[in-house]
């Protein structure tokens, strides 16, 4: 959510920034600008409301050139999106500039304060509470960087920002506190950044800025220390990233690559973790709470958005397998109804960032209990990945779209090798054995596969419905959750109403939609639930409803109940989610595409939720 980019080097500043922050889009924003410090040692500032394209072309290349500057993508909390309350925002006498992501909690105290101080504000954010106060304290020390540690001591909330002065112009001074940062460490140029896609044309060596860490970052190197003024010491690590990871490679849209990625990134994440020889699945980084895990009480799987919906398959998985109680949690409730929780509690959180904050909130109030703390998370060196006790990254590489993909398919197969590992050591007699699930696990990818390449005849499905108010999709079993996903593609990036529910519930109060304008997604794998979900099709069509019907591709009989039909290989009920989540997005897909809409960055949306 929002993104920061900060330079100060040798090279031209602005190119550089406007560069980081188009690599920035994908995590939503409603507004850009830049603060540049020019040739004449004049902080000149340019912001506007919407894209960062907009922000490029309107800007004056020739006045705002300098080796110095932040910028910043916002994405609104406190005030509307508009030209004044996009960043930077600067302090009321224009001598302090600050970019900043989070929300400060405090700020109508703060802004109370100043205001007895003679301070005015011309916006409506919190944003400009803060570089006020740290204007306010630097006129009472003289001193930027120990303005900003009083200033920090006294805020509230999260915040990630980066702030320059016009009297300290050789400097910038970045710090965080729940909202994620780095440094950026080049050859005679230093970075700051929200996130490593914004340094990588430019360096690969970034250090992580920990909550209550500031950097003092100059043309001569950088210096790390707390808000407390206690130095810190810590080498620069090595990025993992590629290039081409954070680029299309001539698909239309990043979320219709990641899409067809899938056959991949899922190999990823079980790579070198399962022995196919044997079906038994090791995970390095849970060896050490593997004890703790086979004599817990119950699991706890907390999470938002997709990942709480792979978090409910894992559910299924979990207890099927491993005869394990498992309760699944929206992070964001949690730790606001006073959870029970206790010391012999697992709690598995699971987010693609790693920054999410209400998983991260939901995490500490887990440790606070003195419970085990177990992370999925993809982003590796992410506060969730560094707080939990153990965990597992699910490799599935940078996902730009916003609305998540792989990630989704890649967290399910970590619940898998999580089950197959539980089910190994507790020897549970298992429905399947664990060479047939590991022999299927191995096919899986090329039936994945198959589905990408057919992915034409789900566009042909998706311009049927272009125009369509509301969808209702329905699934049993594992594929409650698939439906839930399903909707919420849908929702995300075509703006089109869409609900998921469990097929048999459907009686109870959804039929009351269905007439002869309502698509009704059904998914009707050839499994135990088949004949219920006949049942349910019957249902729908005799109110008219249309049927969509995911069906594997030996079931002839379901072209008696669905007017239309997405084909899918059969699979074993462990992998079904994966297989059957990929039509899915794919006509949402496809949906949002025709209908015009902003695919990978859907209005209103933020990729990595980090503020509550």
């Amino acid at each position: 959510m929002c993104g920061i980019v900060g330079y100060i080097g040798k090279k031209n500043a602005l190119p550089i920034i406007i560069n980081g922050l188009k690599r920035l889009e994908y995590r939503g924003y409603d507004s850009a600008g830049v603060t540049i410090l020019n040739n004449k040692n004049q902080l000149l500032t340019f912001k506007r409301a919407g894209k960062v394209a907009d922000l490029e072309k309107n800007i004056n290349k020739d006045i705002f050139s300098g080796d110095t500057g932040i910028g910043h993508t916002r994405w609104a909390t406190h005030g509307e999106p508009s030209d004044i309350n996009a960043h930077p925002h600067y302090s009321s006498d224009d001598s302090i500039i600050l970019v900043h992501n989070g929300i400060i909690e405090n700020y109508k105290f703060l802004k109370n304060n100043l205001i007895k101080e003679n301070y005015k504000f011309a916006t409506e954010t919190d944003t400009e509470v803060l570089v006020n106060l740290i204007h306010f304290n630097y006129a009472n020390t003289k001193n930027f960087e120990k303005a900003v540690q009083i200033s920090l001591t006294a805020v509230e909330g999260t915040y990630g920002i980066a702030c320059m002065c016009k009297y300290e112009p050789d400097k910038i001074i970045a710090a965080r506190k729940g909202s994620p940062l780095l440094i950026g460490v080049g050859i005679e140029e230093i970075l700051v950044a929200s996130d490593p896609s914004a340094v990588l044309n430019y360096t690969k060596k970034v250090i992580y800025l920990e909550d209550g860490e500031m950097a003092v970052v100059t043309k001569s190197g950088y210096g790390l220390k707390t808000i407390e003024d206690i130095q810190v010491l810590r080498e620069a690590e090595e990025l993992d990233l590629l290039q081409g990871e954070i680029e299309k490679g001539g698909y239309d849209h990043f979320m219709l690559k990641e899409i067809c990625e899938q056959s991949e990134t899922i190999q990823n994440t079980y790579r070198g973790r399962i022995n196919f020889d044997t079906g038994v699945a090791k995970l390095g980084g849970l060896e050490n709470v593997l004890e703790k895990m086979l004599k817990a009480r119950r699991f706890i799987i907390t999470a938002c958005g997709t990942a709480w919906h792979a978090g409910l398959v894992g559910e299924h998985m979990i207890e099927q397998y491993c005869r394990i109680p498992v309760e699944v949690e929206y992070a964001s409730e949690f730790r606001y109804r006073r959870p029970i929780i206790y010391p012999d509690d697992i709690i598995i959180v699971i987010s693609q960032s790693g920054e999410t904050a209400d998983t991260l909130a939901a995490l500490r109030e887990a440790k606070k209990h003195g419970a085990t703390t177990i992370g999925i998370v993809n982003v590796i060196g992410s506060t969730i990945a560094r707080e939990v006790e153990a965990g597992t990254y699910i490799h599935a590489g940078p996902e730009i779209g916003v609305a998540s993909t792989k990630a989704f398919t890649s967290q399910l197969m970590s619940l898998v090798l999580i089950t197959l590992m539980l089910a190994k050591e507790k020897n549970v007699k298992l429905q399947d054995s664990l060479l047939s699930l590991a022999e299927e696990l191995k096919r899986l990818p090329g039936k994945i596969q198959k589905m990408v390449d057919k992915r034409e005849e789900y566009k042909k499905v998706a311009e049927k419905f272009k125009d369509s108010k509301n969808f209702l999709y329905l699934g049993r079993g594992y594929n409650f959750p698939v439906a839930l996903e399903g909707a919420l593609k849908l929702k995300e990036i075509s703006y089109i109403h869409a609900e998921g529910y469990p097929a048999a519930e459907m009686k109870h109060g959804p039929i009351a939609l269905i007439d002869k304008n309502m698509p009704i997604v059904i998914i009707a794998p050839l499994d135990r639930t088949y004949d219920k979900i006949i049942s349910n099709i019957e249902e729908v069509k005799a109110r008219k409803g249309i049927v969509i019907a995911l069906a594997n591709d030996e079931d002839e009989n379901i072209k008696n109940y669905a007017d239309y039909i997405l084909r899918v290989p059969k699979t074993l009920a462990l992998f079904a989610p994966i297989i059957n989540v990929i039509p899915l997005q794919f006509l949402s897909y496809y949906i949002a595409a025709i209908r015009g809409c902003d695919v990978d960055q859907p209005r209103n949306l933020a990729k990595s939720v980090t503020v509550e």
